[in-house]
């Protein structure tokens, strides 16, 4: 049997002009079974990079510029790279819309996911919900663990086998306006959103944490699992999706 190929979206260009990923996406890809690709910004036909694929992956990073979804300039965002937000994006809207292969967000994927389909974001966590429970460490910025909640009826606690997780966090915004289409399905103990399902696609699910970051702990790594079995049955859910479109 071939191994299912995941695309994974890429950070933009550093000051050497390599586009650049942590190497903790592609090992978890591959230790699930899948075979990963590199999906650097840039492609300007998202569409045709979907029918070479079996599953997405849509990585973490830096912040979305606030344009994007109608949101005002904070001196806190960072690492905004216009050709990067273009491009995801229009991925985004691209599979969203097709329904052909499962989607994993993860942190900036999720917030990408949200914008995609009409959700808004809070620019700076800290001035929002305060410090009750912190997304991220500052000065430095690091990733911090803390737990969230998830709904029992969803496919994340499915996938899981429990309702309460302990994640690695590292960002300082979030989905401030659920959009049309996803539902919530785990929180932060101070109401953040922390992971998001979609009601229409077959195989659509966004995290605000970071699994990749935990490579020992086998819940986080059944999420990449997951994604890879689906990926092997897309002929199965895409057949479900179809049926979705035309009721």
């Amino acid at each position: 049997m071939q191994l299912p190929v995941i695309g994974i979206t890429t950070d933009c260009r550093n000051q050497a002009g390599d586009f650049y990923l942590p190497g903790a996406y592609v090992d978890a890809i591959r230790a699930a079974g899948g075979l990963p690709l590199l999906l650097p910004p840039g492609e300007p036909n998202p569409s045709q990079l979907l029918r070479r694929l079996d599953g997405l992956v849509l990585s973490g990073g830096g912040d979305l510029e606030p344009i994007r979804y109608d949101g005002e300039p904070h001196p806190t965002i960072y690492r905004i790279d216009r050709e990067r937000d273009t491009f995801e994006l229009a991925l985004a809207d691209a599979a969203l819309s097709a329904r052909t292969i499962p989607i994993l967000g993860i942190c900036r994927g999720l917030q990408v996911l949200s914008v995609a389909s009409g959700g808004t974001l809070f620019a700076h966590l800290p001035e929002t919900v305060g410090t009750q429970v912190l997304h991220r460490q500052e000065n430095p910025r690091r990733p911090i663990p803390h737990s969230v909640q998830i709904a029992s009826q969803s496919r994340l606690a499915m996938l899981l086998g429990r309702t309460e997780v302990s994640i690695v966090s590292w960002h300082h915004q979030a989905v401030r306006q659920v959009p049309k289409g996803w539902r919530v399905v785990a929180q932060a103990p101070d109401g953040i959103v922390e992971a998001l399902e979609h009601s229409e696609h077959p195989w659509a699910l966004a995290v605000q944490w970071h699994p990749e970051m935990s490579p020992e702990d086998p819940l986080q790594q059944a999420l990449f699992r997951a994604l890879v079995h689906a990926a092997q049955d897309r002929a199965v859910w895409t057949a479900t999706g179809r049926a979705l479109q035309n009721p």
